[in-house]
């Protein structure tokens, strides 16, 4: 049975009624958080013997379990529909006291029409469309940017005191080939509000932007980007470099004068990262432990690490693999205790995009005792590709396990059907039909695909218009 924690009403507060605040409120975070993902997913080791590729391709290379995958009964509004209505049920919270609500998402059917506009039905039946907020797109950022945008309206002029909720949610799809393994779906609902006990810390975010092609989607007709895998890596690794400089630049100004600056990783209790699979982040882990070292050469953790390997160029640098396993070697209990806790949905659900980043803090807080976690910084990197990208984090101020015990994340994840790779392609020419289809009625399985409370789509009709009805 899940706990329903009921949280109160915001307040109005600081003079938010009539325009203007005397301060910011304090400790604007998370409140709580829910994920959707689909009720059936493939065995990776199976997809490997399907595939005819070597054992360990994908479960070792990638360091992938399981991936999630849905019909053409489902796209990004109804999985963001579901993850809504789920979050306002859970949490109890009343529609008349959510103020703004945006969408992060690059899964797009519409080159106008907004995911967020499908979301306001849930609102606007009990009342309420004085909703600020629409969808961001870039990649698997726009969660990251909604939620800024989120915690900004909060701590502006322009905050009436009620609720935000912020949806990073994606349908991540490939073609056949290579890519295809890194496929998933998922939605993460987060709640945001002042007093909250995942506090994001002020002034520190490092943020990296830049104009580059390596992974997008040029093709409206397709569901399927254009993917440079080799760039992409490069991207994801030049972004953490310079995100780790900004954010540990504005660090250094935030901490009492006099007081010795430290390696980020000393001071970061845990390290989350966007997860496209869980390789790439134990790789960008450890170039955490890179650019600490070439910053602290002499801090005693490095006293291992070769002395020569001070000349390591960070351009240089991302396909050496002597200086990648130095510094993997180097972090790797850092790894097991700091980070690896938080890749459970990328394992056992696959790439969320936008949703990935959220699904991991997610997983960090069910999988760690919260003992462990109050009082503690969760230091969060968030990549999309084309490129943006920022570092931020979150302190832990307050109960959390409040959240893990409502999401109940470990026990659904169990709970899920496990299917063949044949069901999962056959699913997948289901979804090539569909996309930009008119006319249109899915054939997906309802009854034994979905779990119960799961918004989907019922049709499309002549003008590309989508119904969708919720499975009781």
């Amino acid at each position: 049975m899940l706990s329903t924690p009921s949280i109160a009403a915001a307040p109005l507060r600081h003079g938010a009624a009539n325009g203007h605040l005397s301060h910011y409120p304090t400790d604007v975070g998370v409140l709580g958080m829910d994920i959707y993902f689909p009720r059936r997913c493939i065995e990776q080791s199976e997809l490997e013997k399907h595939d005819g590729v070597s054992a360990g391709k994908y479960t070792i290379g990638l360091g992938q379990t399981q991936m999630a995958f849905v019909d053409d009964r489902e796209d990004i509004n109804s999985i963001s529909l579901t993850v809504v209505r789920n979050l306002m049920d859970k949490y109890k919270i009343s529609y008349q006291d959510v103020g703004r609500l945006e969408v992060g998402t690059e899964t797009i059917i519409d080159k106008s029409k907004s995911v967020k506009t499908h979301l306001m039905d849930l609102f606007a039946s009990h009342g309420n469309t004085q909703i600020e907020g629409i969808a961001t797109t870039n990649a698997c950022y726009g969660g990251t940017s909604a939620l800024f945008n989120a915690v900004q309206w909060i701590e502006s002029s322009y905050w009436d005191g009620r609720y935000a909720i912020v949806v990073a949610a994606d349908i991540a799809i490939y073609a056949s080939g290579s890519a295809r393994p890194t496929s998933g779906v998922g939605a993460v609902a987060m709640l945001v509000g002042p007093n909250a006990p995942l506090v994001m810390e002020r002034g520190l975010r490092g943020t990296h932007m830049e104009n580059v092609y390596d992974f997008y989607k040029p093709n409206l007709s397709s569901e399927y980007p254009v993917v440079d895998g080799p760039e992409s890596v490069v991207c994801y690794m030049r972004a953490v470099d310079k995100c780790y400089e900004a954010y540990a630049s504005k660090l250094a100004a935030q901490q009492p004068e006099g007081t010795p600056a430290a390696p980020l990783t000393s001071v970061a209790d845990y390290v989350v990262m966007h997860s496209p699979y869980a390789k790439i982040v134990q790789k960008a882990h450890g170039r955490l432990f890179l650019n600490d070292f070439l910053r602290f050469p002499d801090a005693p953790q490095f006293a291992s690490i070769p002395k020569e390997l001070l000349a390591t160029k960070l351009a240089d640098s991302y396909f050496d693999k002597d200086v990648e396993r130095a510094f993997m070697k180097m972090g790797n209990d850092h790894f097991a205790s700091r980070t690896e806790p938080s890749l459970l949905t990328c394992k056992l659900i696959g790439n969320m995009y936008c949703a990935s980043l959220y699904g991991s803090l997610l997983s960090l807080l069910s999988v760690v005792p919260e003992s462990d976690l109050i009082g503690k910084r969760v230091l969060m990197f968030s990549y999309g590709s084309g490129l943006a990208s920022s570092m931020f984090s979150f302190r832990v101020a307050g109960p959390v396990a409040p959240i893990a015990s409502t999401v109940q994340l470990l026990d659904r994840l169990a709970a899920r059907t496990v299917l063949s790779p044949v069901v999962f392609e056959h699913n997948m020419e289901l979804r090539e039909k569909e996309h930009n289809a008119t006319d249109y009625t899915p054939t997906g399985d309802v009854k034994e695909g979905m779990w119960d409370g799961t918004y989907y789509l019922t049709g499309i009709d002549g003008k590309f218009r989508r119904a969708y009805v919720r499975k009781e």
